[in-house]
């Protein structure tokens, strides 16, 4: 290899330095997308069915403890009324008053079953009438819903305004959907705020509350409120296990059918876009989980409803969801 001086050529324009303007952005580090964990365990906890051995063991677990207390109870009156009769004759009554009551507890319960059972019985017997066109089975469906709200006094001017025009409906779909709008038309109102209150409950407190499994218990206590006053609204008032298994029907549906998945379209009509990932966590979990409610509660109402939606529109998720949420934590 030659040695020699080496030569640069300087007339060639040496490039310009970079810019600090022209660098290419940094992109974002967005967190995860909240994706509502407290209504989701709430949702599968109240959806999943024990299985036949964890039932099995629950009734014989209650079976033996029933029967370990009796015998227990029962001999120790015994015992106390051989020693003092006085005493054991008043701890007798008390027994007897206390399954007195027990006795009514059950049989508010099997009342409650039977309500949501009519409920149920007036949505089918008004398909069936719409599929077939059967005028008869039309009036007999609105003679019954107009029978379920006779006792409410609020119902009063709705009921003697359906008793007034029912007789110029000539068809059955006429007929149900005038029953639909004169009767339920109010009970869909006070329902869709019944969501609305029950949704913002559960974004406060999850956003709030730091505690793991506090936001649990708050969704799935609020949501069991919720879905028992939207039973109470359409005429269907059910008691502790009447409700549980209610709730039980609601989520159980929304698991089966990914209701409970959460996209960006879920919070877009209150904050739009993709913007959630860019909340605080506690919040955007907040804002998800209120909006997993009002889900849950259009879902109980698609279950509590008399009659199928068909005069008057079906509540829609976002319109709820904006209702609800839009001013709960400020619009972005």
């Amino acid at each position: 290899m030659a040695k020699g001086p080496v030569l640069f050529d300087l007339e060639q324009e040496a490039a310009p330095p970079p810019q600090v303007a022209e660098a290419p952005p940094v992109p974002d580090v967005l967190e995860p997308v909240p994706q509502g964990q407290a209504m989701q365990m709430a949702a599968r906890l109240a959806a999943r069915k024990p299985s036949l051995l964890g039932r099995l063991f629950w009734w014989l677990a209650s079976a033996l403890i029933g029967a370990v207390v009796s015998i227990t109870a029962w001999q120790f009156v015994a015992n106390l009324m051989a020693l003092y009769p006085l005493l054991g004759l008043g701890l007798t009554v008390l027994i007897g008053a206390f399954l007195l009551v027990l006795g009514l507890l059950g049989l508010r319960e099997m009342a409650a079953f039977g309500r949501l059972a009519r409920l149920d019985g007036l949505r089918h017997a008004a398909a069936e009438a719409l599929a077939q066109q059967d005028l008869a089975a039309a009036r007999g469906v609105t003679d019954r819903l107009a029978a379920l709200y006779r006792g409410r006094e609020e119902m009063r001017w709705a009921r003697d305004r359906l008793a007034e025009l029912r007789a110029d409906q000539l068809d059955a779909q006429g007929l149900l959907q005038l029953a639909e709008t004169e009767l339920l038309g109010p009970l869909d109102v006070a329902a869709s705020r019944e969501i609305e209150a029950a949704a913002r409950q559960v974004a406060t407190v999850t956003a709030l509350v730091p505690l793991a499994l506090a936001d649990v218990a708050a969704a799935l206590t609020a949501n069991l409120r919720m879905i028992r006053r939207i039973a109470e609204i359409y005429g269907g008032r059910s008691g502790f296990f009447g409700s549980w298994r209610l709730t039980r029907a609601v989520l159980s549906h929304m698991v089966a059918t990914g209701a409970v998945a959460v996209g960006d379209d879920l919070l877009e009509p209150v904050l739009g876009g993709t913007i959630i990932g860019k909340l605080s966590r506690r919040f955007g979990e907040g804002l998800v989980n209120g909006a997993l409610t009002a889900r849950v509660g259009l879902a109980a109402i698609e279950v509590c409803r008399p009659l199928p939606f068909a005069a008057l529109k079906r509540p829609k998720v976002r319109d709820i969801i904006k209702r609800s949420l839009g001013g709960l934590f400020g619009k972005g």
